[in-house]
């Protein structure tokens, strides 16, 4: 009899906890990949009511997130015409060799509305990287470093020469399974190097490292340039950080790359560390992946 009332309530408790489970991993997949589930609704007990609830929650937050970039986007392009519209008439009133005086005023017009178009492209690419960011490849698949490096390469080619900067990278280990999808590692890759790049010295070097250590791999993106405090770090990686700053050649930032890149890969099961002895010191921000 005891055997037989276990067996009755484990039957119970499981047929209990299993549509639990099941909205557990649900809202799991969405959180994580933005994946859409369809939940059973064939409960008619209070656990139905529960996954009928999380499936309308999941719905209509996909909803809104579609609703809200189509609007952002309308109204960004809206925004470049409205900032185009006076830059073509200080265009126009150029044109006509007016006075200096007005002359000068018209260039005015003209350089603010091109840091209007600037700052609503950036906005725009912020967005379409949020969405990258969620782009989670469920596979494990081999990644070839040898593939991807040209196209690193080429990318942040321009940003070095601009400062007499030397690039030299270490290919210690030419490939590795991983998650992450290629293009999205490019991505980070180029923006890290483009970020050391930034805060480095002309004339100086960048040292880029592809490694395997104790069943880890690692990316290390090193230079000898502004560096930053130790109590900064955390303060690095979040969005429209205070610590924005200008780069050695005065070049801007939308406060927003790090953030980014961090997200990427944490969403993709790794890990984005920052490290600095201190200011003038250098930086070093180190990716890792189990492998």
């Amino acid at each position: 009899m005891t055997l037989l009332a276990t067996a009755i309530t484990l039957l119970v408790l499981n047929k209990l906890i299993k549509p639990i489970a099941i909205a557990s991993k649900a809202l799991d997949d969405y959180r994580d990949s933005r994946k859409i589930a369809a939940l059973p609704t064939d409960y008619t007990d209070e656990a139905g009511l529960l996954l009928c609830n999380i499936q309308e929650s999941i719905n209509e937050a996909e909803n809104f997130i579609n609703e809200k970039q189509d609007l952002v986007y309308m109204l960004s392009h809206d925004l470049k015409n409205f900032a185009g519209n006076p830059q073509g008439l200080a265009k126009l009133i150029i044109s006509e060799e007016p006075s200096e005086s007005v002359k000068n005023m018209a260039e005015l017009i003209c350089e603010s509305t091109e840091l209007q178009f600037r700052y609503i492209e950036n906005f725009i690419k912020l967005l379409k990287e949020q969405d990258d960011v969620v782009k989670v490849n469920p596979e494990v698949k081999t990644v070839l470093f040898s593939n991807i490096v040209p196209f690193i390469n080429e990318q942040v080619e321009q940003r070095l020469l601009d400062k007499n900067i030397k690039m030299d990278l270490v290919l210690e280990c030419n490939e590795a399974k991983l998650k992450i999808d290629e293009g999205l590692l490019v991505q980070v890759l180029v923006n890290l190097i483009s970020n050391a790049v930034k805060f480095s010295y002309f004339d100086s070097e960048i040292k880029v490292r592809i490694f395997s250590a104790d069943s880890k791999l690692i990316i290390t993106v090193k230079d000898y340039g502004m560096g930053f405090d130790r109590n900064q770090i955390e303060e690095l990686f979040k969005k429209f950080t205070k610590m924005s700053r200008l780069g050695t050649a005065n070049e801007g930032s939308t406060g927003i790359g790090l953030y980014l890149c961090k997200k990427i890969i944490e969403r993709n099961k790794g890990r984005l560390t920052a490290s600095s002895e201190g200011k003038n010191k250098g930086a070093e921000f180190k990716i890792e992946f189990d492998v």
